[in-house]
Order: C-alpha cells, then structure tokens, then sequence
C-alpha cells in the first residue's frame, strides 16, 4: 500500500485493500514503467499530505492533473513555483481579485491554500504526457469518490467548490444538510464567462466558514 499519512491511511485503509485499487496499482505501474506520467509517483497524493483529513475545511475539485512538463504537483489547479500560472488559476486569480481585492499573484503554487485545510483534489490523480484525461475510467474516480464520501460523512460543515460538469457530478456524494455545495462553471476561458465570473465562491466559503466559527480562509497566502 503507498502511504500518505497515518490519519489518511486509517480512514482510507478498505479503499487501499479494495480490488478496484489493487487492479489501479498495477495499471500504475505499467503506466508509469512505459510512458511519461505526470505528476511524479511521488506527488500523486500530495493533497493528502498538504492537507490533513482533521484540517479539512474547503474541498476544491478539479478533474486530472496537467498534462504538459513541470506543471502538475499533485494539488487541483496548482503549478511550482516558476512555471507560468495556467488560464484557469487566471480567472481564479482574477475572481479572487473581484470578490476580495487580493492582488493577483504571479505564482501558481497553491501549497499555502493547501495548508489552511482547502483540500485540493482531483478526481483523477495521473495522467500521460500531452494526454488530458488519459487517465479517466481507469479507477481513480473510485478512489476520489471515496475520499469525497469519507468527508461528507465524518465531518460537518465543510465547504466543496464543485467548478464545471465533472466536479459537479460529485455532488450526489455530499449530505448538502451538512455541508455547502457551491457549484458554477469551470474557470477555463472556454466557460469562464458562463457563470464562473462573478460566482463570489471566495467570499461565500468565508462567510459560511466563519458562520460556524471556524477560521476563514487566507486567500492570499504562498
């Protein structure tokens, strides 16, 4: 079993020991034996690791890492320091920027979200070089479905950002009597216009955070 931390292995221990997982970890291998595979084995669960299962307070769903070199470090939408902030954390940036006033960052890195309780997850965790969702249907989603269902049922008052088609299908996942489901368009510039724009998500997870007296988020945090 790969390890991610003691908390996360315990909670997730029948997921680890499941045959869904155990055929996953052998695709793994091959895939990553034969092909270019992003992020490095290594950062697959650094969500996980950033985040803690008890520091929980925001889920930020995203779909499948990116795909091109350097970019993906194994958090939803995040990029290292030093690679060019992708499109999508743009808008998101910019949004921020609306709702909020944070000035807009020239880093993509997103570890100081990470490590305030937002975890950034994706429903997918690999990918094949210049590949976009490569790795769909291959087992993850049973996996992130978990982990989004262990969440909904263990803790309470969580705030889940669900931005586009994919994230929002999860929501079936999430009590909404516990939690709050904020759901809009991706931030991609494709669909950004058709509702991201303006959605005051940044805010609203503060205000509900706050609301049930847990510490807000600072967005603006490296």
């Amino acid at each position: 079993m790969i390890k991610i931390t003691k908390e996360w292995d315990e909670i997730l221990a029948e997921e680890f020991n499941s045959e869904e997982y155990l055929r996953l970890r052998e695709f793994l291998k091959t895939e990553y034996s034969t092909h270019t595979i992003y992020p490095s084995m290594y950062d697959i669960f650094n969500s996980m690791k950033y985040t803690s299962f008890e520091d929980v307070r925001v889920v930020l769903l995203g779909q499948d890492p990116y795909h091109n070199e350097g970019q993906a470090m194994g958090l939803s939408f995040s990029v290292p320091d030093g690679v060019d902030v992708p499109p999508s954390l743009v808008n998101m940036y910019k949004e921020l920027n609306a709702e909020l006033g944070v000035p807009i960052r020239k880093s993509g890195n997103l570890v100081g979200w990470a490590k305030q309780g937002v975890l950034l997850l994706n429903t997918v965790l690999t990918v094949r070089a210049h590949q976009a969702n490569s790795h769909k249907g291959k087992g993850w989603e049973y996996f992130t479905d978990a982990v989004i269902k262990k969440i909904s049922d263990k803790k309470e008052n969580v705030v889940f950002l669900l931005w586009g088609g994919n994230a929002r299908s999860k929501k079936t996942l999430i009590d909404k009597e516990k939690h709050l489901v904020l759901e809009c368009a991706h931030p991609s510039p494709l669909s950004a216009y058709n509702g991201f724009f303006g959605c005051g998500h940044f805010k609203k997870t503060n205000e509900y955070l706050i609301s049930h007296d847990k510490r807000p988020i600072d967005w603006s945090a490296l």
